[in-house]
């Protein structure tokens, strides 16, 4: 993903992280912009890490998408894949949380049509969103290929994973809304750690993405119940010819 090594207090460039001089002796580089350990997660526990990310720390987003994410140790266009997957799976499961939630006022759906209208909302409000980001990326880019914004997107959208612990905790359906704006300051901070950019410019292209997926997913969404309710009642119309 990235070509070289950034310090993760100031993003200074920088050429190592450590010099090694046996298996588990090493020493930590200072960087020459800022004079402090360029990385100094590199000695710490993963949770650590994963901390520091939800905080919203700058250092930590570097880190990751710098540090760890480097061409040397990934595959960028396998990564690249994979995220998406995750991010669409992710997304459906958060539609499927919403539409059970809704189910409980209205009439249900048949299981079939429901999940037709559920990856029909969630492959349309997502294109839109990725487009959204390749159009704002473009223009507060510095430095950074689309490819390298977009995952640097999906693996700052990590907090999607906290739904899965909706059932299993019996948290109340806000908690979806909650994680969707904590996803969306997390896609803004690694925007503004990958373009160099300002943060009221990347929250503000954020904001224009999600409010493009909200809008797709909402549109999409009344069109597909009424298409798909007429589907519905299509074999009482044959039993009653």
């Amino acid at each position: 993903m990235a070509r070289e090594k950034r310090c993760v207090q100031c993003g200074h460039r920088v050429k190592s992280l450590l010099i090694q001089y046996s298996p588990g002796s090493f020493r930590l580089m200072k960087c020459d912009n800022c004079n402090e350990v360029a990385d100094e997660y590199i000695e710490c526990e993963l949770m650590i890490v994963f901390i520091d990310l939800i905080l919203h720390k700058p250092k930590a987003y570097r880190h990751l998408l710098y540090n760890v994410f480097t061409q040397e140790t990934v595959y960028v266009q396998h990564l690249l894949w994979k995220l998406v997957l995750a991010y669409l799976l992710l997304d459906t499961y958060r539609s499927l949380l919403l539409r059970r939630t809704n189910d409980e006022t209205s009439v249900p759906m048949s299981f079939i049509l429901t999940s037709l209208e559920v990856l029909v909302n969630v492959f349309s409000a997502n294109f839109a969103f990725v487009f959204s980001c390749a159009l704002a990326s473009r223009i507060i880019s510095i430095g950074a290929s689309r490819k390298e914004i977009l995952l640097g997107i999906f693996i700052s959208s990590y907090i999607k994973i906290f739904l899965i612990a909706m059932p299993v905790w019996g948290f109340p359906v806000s908690v979806i809304f909650i994680v969707d704006l904590l996803v969306l300051t997390s896609n803004a901070v690694a925007l503004k750690v990958m373009t160099e950019s300002t943060t009221s410019r990347c929250l503000a292209a954020c904001f224009m993405a999600h409010s493009v997926k909200f809008l797709v997913d909402q549109i999409s969404g009344s069109r597909s119940l009424k298409h798909l309710g007429s589907v519905k009642y299509l074999p009482s119309l044959f039993t009653n010819v």
